[in-house]
């Protein structure tokens, strides 16, 4: 993940407290937000832009998706979906550079039981790679960017906690505020997960009901100076934030969401597959940070079924081609300056503080 510079670190006020939040039951699906967040939103009908087709085109000529061109899955990302009470929570620590105000606080707890795992790990510590770390306790979903837990101490470059119970406004956690993902977004809810392709097998014609992240090199995502932002780079929503983006003007911008056709030819899918890619009809894929590997689906280390019990495998989708989507229009491009400006949702409001006593 390219990033810019580092923010000050600024150091949480107040002395640290214990996460004592209220169990919840087994979840093995991704979080979901409330009816009407833009990531469940249904766009099989919303406008196409009117540069589309150029934008894909320009796309193509730099290389299409990474890796070759191949629409390939990765699935090391691990989601951890009920950790309960008796979770260790360790306040988080700057690594070598913390973004602020994007991120939580220094300090902030965070719930992590000792059988979850970090991006590509097996267990708690991840030298290497982004490291991200993703858990679910209640209503509160920690996401932690290039994270690793090393003598009891949680350092990490960011913390993002996202309110379960809230549909954020159009900016998300806030203006050119990043996440534990480049583009700003939520990473867990976005993924690809077993659990929940099982779920729909049955029903015939069904979808995930939500948005899937997608990556692209940074080379092959649009840049423009005129906007103003820092070296050309830019966003359009749902994004609220552009890593280091630095393609043509006419490529396709950072936050971009596209829309598989409807007439995509399905038929040589199986049925687990052809769940994802009517999916991708109907919510769309969402261009969520720099990378060679498109798709990041959820790993099956907490879920009940296996990607191998589905058929699913990182090479399922690879017929897809870039010329088989639209690009939305989601509004206009936003120049990255990097002045995060927060939101004012506090995903602690009504659930974090009352459950303490001072």
């Amino acid at each position: 993940m390219r990033r810019t510079q580092a923010k000050a670190v600024r150091i949480a006020l107040g002395g640290l407290l214990p996460a004592l939040l209220a169990v919840q039951a087994m979840a093995t699906e991704p979080p979901r937000f409330p009816q009407g967040a833009v990531w469940h939103e249904d766009i099989s009908a919303a406008p196409i832009h009117p540069q589309s087709a150029s934008m894909l085109s320009t796309l193509a000529g730099l290389g299409g998706w990474g890796n070759s061109d191949r629409f390939q899955i990765d699935f090391s990302i691990h989601y951890y979906p009920d950790a309960d009470t008796t979770a260790p929570s360790y306040p988080v620590t700057a690594a070598s550079l913390y973004y602020l105000p994007d991120c939580e606080p220094i300090g902030t707890p965070v719930p992590v039981p000792p059988d979850a795992a970090f991006e590509g790990q097996t267990g708690l510590s991840c030298s290497g790679g982004d490291c991200h770390l993703l858990i679910r306790q209640g209503s509160l979903l920690y996401e932690v960017f290039a994270g690793n837990l090393d003598q009891g101490v949680l350092s990490a470059q960011c913390l993002a906690v996202w309110n379960l119970d809230v549909v954020y406004p159009p900016e998300g956690r806030g203006e050119h505020c990043t996440s534990a993902d480049a583009a700003g977004f939520p990473i867990a809810p976005l993924l690809v997960h077993p659990d929940a392709v099982a779920a729909r097998l049955d029903d015939p014609g069904s979808d995930l009901g939500h948005a899937i992240r997608f990556i692209l090199p940074n080379s092959r995502m649009a840049s423009d100076a005129s906007l103003g932002g820092v070296a050309g780079r830019l966003y359009v929503r749902p994004a609220s934030h552009a890593g280091g983006p630095s393609g043509p003007s006419g490529s396709v911008p950072y936050g971009a969401r596209l829309r598989l056709k409807a007439d995509f030819d399905m038929s040589a899918y199986n049925p687990a597959e052809q769940v994802i890619l009517r999916t991708m009809q109907r919510y769309g894929i969402v261009l969520a940070d720099g990378g060679n590997i498109a798709l990041t689906f959820a790993s099956d280390r907490h879920s009940e079924t296996s990607w191998a019990e589905l058929n699913v495998d990182s090479q399922s989708l690879l017929g897809v081609q870039v010329g088989d989507f639209e690009v939305l229009d989601t509004g206009p491009r936003i120049g990255e300056t990097y002045d995060c400006v927060r939101s004012p949702v506090n995903p602690f409001d009504e659930i974090f503080l009352d459950r303490f006593e001072f």
